[in-house]
């Protein structure tokens, strides 16, 4: 896979009591920054800032679940213009308590903007047609939580194409995915043994 890192990176570390914005300042190509929050603003608010920052974009998300607010915000965004592309990259138990989102987000985003896995990674790209890309990762959910969070975004770099790279390579699963097929999406058998995988109550065992 290509990288394209910077030449030079603008590292920024910050302790934040205030606002993502605050807290995340000007996007500028390179810029590497890490934060420590007490929960008072989520990732929802970090991508907007850098949607305000950057322009119009496409952008992925990916977490476990969401909550109808974070969907509305996106849809609305969807309609300003503002996101040209979305995808959601979630955790397949979220296909029955989120049905209902996930069906909005399809009618916003297009019938293949859903990718089914097993997750809990917090990430989301902001692919900008300006020429930003960036990537953002943190502890935190979509929602705010008054407690510690750890918080991190870089602007361009192999990171960005990491992450880029796996999720285009995700395959598009029905609604009604089966465990068996969101754990081979996710390429878990391909780190883990099965006899390791089988230590875990809930993971059950497939046929070759």
């Amino acid at each position: 896979m290509k990288a394209s890192a910077p030449t030079q990176r603008r590292a920024v570390a910050c302790e934040s009591f205030k606002t993502a914005a605050d807290a995340i300042g000007p996007i500028t190509h390179g810029l590497s920054l890490f934060a420590l929050t007490r929960g008072q603003w989520s990732m929802i608010d970090a991508i907007l800032h850098v949607l305000d920052c950057v322009g119009p974009s496409a952008v992925s998300v990916w977490t476990w679940t969401v909550a109808e607010y974070e969907i509305e915000v996106l849809t609305r965004l969807r309609r300003d213009e503002r996101i040209t592309a979305g995808r959601l990259v979630i955790d397949y138990g979220a296909r029955n308590k989120n049905a209902g989102i996930i069906r909005e987000w399809k009618a916003t985003f297009g019938p293949e903007s859903v990718r089914y896995v097993v997750n809990h990674a917090k990430i989301a790209l902001v692919e900008g047609a300006s020429g930003y890309r960036c990537l953002l990762r943190g502890s935190m959910n979509l929602n705010f939580n008054p407690r510690f969070e750890q918080f991190d975004l870089t602007e361009g770099g192999p990171d960005f194409d990491l992450v880029k790279g796996i999720e285009d390579d995700l395959p598009i699963l029905p609604d009604a995915v089966t465990g068996e097929q969101a754990y081979r999406a996710s390429k878990v058998h391909s780190a883990f043994s099965q006899e390791t995988l089988n230590l875990f109550g809930k993971v059950k065992t497939w046929a070759k």
